[in-house]
C-alpha cells in the first residue's frame, strides 16, 4: 500500500520544521535529556528524539551488552547524541551522564524493577526532572509519584496490544481519549453517525493512503474511511467492544464451552462404550416397567429402573418372563455401567494432564486466534482477546513466560514448544484458525511462523510483529501478510511526546503513521497572535478538533475557522508529530 507524500503548507511551516539542533556557541543551554534502555525501544526512542528537530542535548545510557537485533548506535552519535554505557543505573552512571541539572529522564528498560530502582537512583541526585518510565505493570506507577511528582508512567504492551488485536479481528484499533467534556474515539466512518464525526483521519483511494484529508463532500465520503468521533451518551470503549464482539461473533457459551472440553477430554471409544451401556439401560428399564403387570407413575418408573440398574430389586420368581429377561439385561448394564462411567472420568482427567503438561491440545479447535509469544506485548494480546471472548491457543517456546500463568488462569490452552516448526502450528490447529499473531521477540521465529503457517493455508490471516518498520512494510507486500507491527516504532512516539511535549493528551495509530493529539496554547506576541484560526488546520498536517478560549475552561467543539486567535487561547489538535512540533514553536513569542 502506498502513501500520498502531501507538501507541507504554507512558509512558515517550512521555516519551523527546520529548527536546527546544533550546539550553539558558547555555553550550551540546550535542555539535557537522557535516555535508558536495552532493547529495540532505546534506539527507536532515541532515533525519534535525535529527528525531532528539537534544540535538545541527548544523552543515551546502555548495557555494554545489548541485544543483537538492535541498531548500532554509534550512528546517533553524528547526530549529537551522546552515547554512555553502564551495566548498572545507579547513582555514577548517572552522575556520569550528567543528569544533575538535565531537563527530563527517560528510563525504557524491559524490566519494571530495574526502571523502578533506577528511579530512586536519579532522584538522589536531580529530585526537579521530569521521568518518564516504562513499565509492563503499571499499578507500580504510584511508587514513581512519591518520587518524582512530575512523572509519565507508560506500557508499550498496552499501547501497542490494541493495534494486534484490531488488525487480527479485522478492526479499527479501539483507539479512544477524553478531553473537556467529551470521550473521542477512532472508527470506520460507516459505524458513527454523521453527526458524531469530528474529522477524517484517513481515506484509501486506489492503493494510496492519505492522512488528515480534507473533509469530503457528503456524496463523496467513503463507508471504509477512518475518522475521529465523539461518543455522546456512552462510553466509546463500550461501543467498541461491542463492534468487535459483534464482528467476531464470539460471544461467550458457558454451555458450549463445556461441551466442548468434556468431548475433548473423553476417549473416543470409551465415549462410545458408556453411550451404549446407557441406551441398553434405558431400554431395559422401559421393557421391564411396560411388561411388569403394575400401572407406574414415571417417577415410579424411574426408581425402579435406577434400583434395578444398581442391583438393589429382588429376585421376582412369579413376573412373566419378559420382565425377567428385561431385568436381567437391566441389572448386568447397571453392573457395566458404573465402572465406565468412573473409567471414561478417570481417562479424561489424566488425558487434559497429559494434554497440559506435554503442551498439546486434546481435540481439533475452530475459529480460533493462534497467539505466538507470551511476553509483555503477547500477555496484553492474550487478556485483550479473552476479554472480547474469543478462543486462543498460546505457543511459546519458553514454559516459564510471563503471560503463562495469566493463560492458565484463563483456561487458554498453551503449547510450550517452537512456533517456526510447522508441526508446532499444526499441533494449535493452524489449518482450522481465523488468524495467526505473531508478537514474540525473536524476528526470524516470526518469519518462519507465518510463513509455515501461510504454507499450510493460503488464506490465513497473519498478524506479524517485526522490530524494523521499513522491513515489516515490505516482508507484507511481498508475502500478502495482513499487518505488520514494530512495536517499538508504534510506542516511541508517545515516549518522546511524553519527555518532550507535556501538550500531548494522546497518540492515535493511523496506518503506519502515530498521530499525537495536543494542545497548542497561544502566546502573547507569538506567530499565531492575532491570525485566524483556518491557520492552524492544514489538510494532510494538522487538523483542529476544538478550541478553548483565554481563561475558559470548556472547549467549543465546533469553532469558527473565522475566529481571531489571542493570547492563553487553547486549540485541540490532530495532527503528524513534525507539524505539531512546528505549531508549537509558532505558538512561542
Amino acid at each position: 500500500m502506498r502513501q500520498r507524500a502531501a507538501p507541507w503548507a504554507g512558509n512558515g511551516w517550512l521555516r519551523f520544521l527546520n529548527v536546527s539542533a546544533e550546539t550553539p556557541s558558547g555555553p550550551d543551554t540546550r535542555p539535557h535529556l537522557v535516555v535508558c534502555g536495552s532493547d529495540a525501544l532505546v534506539w527507536t526512542l532515541a532515533d525519534e528524539l535525535a529527528n525531532s528537530r528539537h534544540r535538545i542535548r541527548l544523552t543515551v545510557i546502555t548495557p555494554r551488552e545489548i541485544r543483537p537485533d538492535v541498531p548500532d548506535l554509534r550512528v546517533l552519535t553524528e547526530r549529537g547524541v551522546e552515547l554512555r554505557h553502564a551495566d548498572r543505573l545507579d547513582e555514577p552512571a548517572f552522575r556520569d551522564a550528567g543528569l544533575a541539572g538535565a531537563s527530563a529522564l527517560a528510563l525504557v528498560m524491559p524490566d519494571d524493577m530495574v526502571n523502578l530502582q533506577a528511579a530512586f537512583c536519579a532522584h538522589e541526585i536531580e529530585e526537579k526532572l521530569r521521568v518518564v518510565v516504562r513499565m509492563f505493570n503499571t499499578g507500580l506507577a504510584g511508587s514513581v509519584s512519591r518520587i518524582f511528582p512530575d512523572h509519565v508512567v507508560l506500557s508499550d504492551a498496552e499501547m501497542a496490544a490494541p493495534a494486534f488485536v484490531a488488525a487480527a479481528l479485522g478492526e479499527v484499533a479501539p483507539t479512544h481519549f477524553r478531553r473537556g467534556d467529551r470521550t473521542l474515539y477512532v472508527a470506520h466512518r460507516a459505524d458513527v453517525p454523521a453527526r458524531n464525526v469530528m474529522l477524517s483521519l484517513a481515506t484509501e483511494a486506489e492503493g494510496e493512503v492519505t492522512v488528515l484529508p480534507p473533509e469530503p463532500a457528503p456524496e463523496a465520503a467513503r463507508p471504509d474511511d477512518l475518522v475521529l468521533a465523539q461518543a455522546l451518551g456512552g462510553s466509546a470503549e463500550g461501543d467498541v467492544t461491542r463492534r468487535l464482539l459483534a464482528r467476531a461473533g464470539r460471544r461467550r457459551r458457558p454451555l458450549a464451552a463445556f461441551g466442548r472440553a468434556l468431548r475433548a477430554a473423553l476417549n473416543r471409544k470409551l465415549g462410545i462404550a458408556v453411550l451404549i451401556t446407557m441406551i441398553t439401560t434405558v431400554l431395559a428399564g422401559a421393557v421391564l416397567n411396560a411388561w411388569d403387570e403394575t400401572d407406574h407413575s414415571l417417577w415410579e418408573s424411574i426408581y425402579v429402573t435406577l434400583m434395578t440398574a444398581v442391583g438393589a430389586s429382588d429376585v421376582e420368581e412369579k413376573r412373566n418372563s419378559i420382565a425377567q429377561a428385561a431385568q436381567l439385561v437391566l441389572t448386568i448394564a447397571g453392573l457395566a455401567l458404573l465402572p465406565l462411567i468412573t473409567a471414561a472420568v478417570v481417562d479424561g482427567m489424566v488425558n487434559a494432564r497429559l494434554a497440559l503438561s506435554q503442551g498439546r491440545l486434546a481435540g481439533e479447535l475452530r475459529d480460533h486466534i493462534v497467539l505466538v509469544g507470551l511476553g509483555n506485548v503477547g500477555t496484553q494480546v492474550l487478556r485483550q482477546l479473552h476479554d472480547l471472548g474469543v478462543r486462543v491457543v498460546a505457543i511459546d517456546r519458553h514454559s516459564d513466560a510471563r503471560g503463562v500463568k495469566s493463560a492458565q488462569r484463563r483456561g487458554i490452552p498453551v503449547i510450550v514448544g517452537d512456533a517456526s516448526r510447522e508441526e508446532t502450528l499444526r499441533a494449535a490447529s493452524i489449518a482450522t484458525c481465523r488468524a495467526l499473531i505473531v508478537v514474540s521477540t525473536n524476528d526470524p521465529v516470526n518469519l518462519q511462523a507465518a510463513l509455515h503457517a501461510r504454507a499450510i493455508r493460503e488464506d490465513l490471516r497473519v498478524v506479524l510483529r517485526l522490530f524494523d518498520d521499513d522491513f515489516a512494510q515490505r516482508f507484507g507486500t511481498a508475502f500478502d501478510i495482513n499487518a505488520s507491527r514494530s512495536v517499538s516504532r508504534l510506542c516511541a512516539p508517545a515516549f518522546a511526546a511524553a519527555l518532550l511535549e507535556r501538550n500531548v493528551h494522546a497518540s492515535i495509530p493511523v496506518d503506519r503513521h502515530v498521530l499525537p493529539v495536543g494542545t497548542v496554547t497561544v502566546q502573547a506576541g507569538s506567530e499565531l497572535d492575532g491570525v485566524l484560526l483556518s491557520e492552524i488546520d492544514h489538510p494532510t498536517q494538522a487538523r483542529v478538533v476544538g478550541m478553548s478560549s483565554a481563561g475558559q475552561g470548556w472547549i467549543d467543539w465546533r469553532p469558527d475557522p473565522r475566529r481571531v486567535l489571542t493570547a492563553g487561547d487553547g486549540v485541540l489538535v490532530v495532527a503528524r508529530q513534525r507539524a505539531l512540533r512546528a505549531l508549537v514553536e509558532r505558538s512561542k513569542p
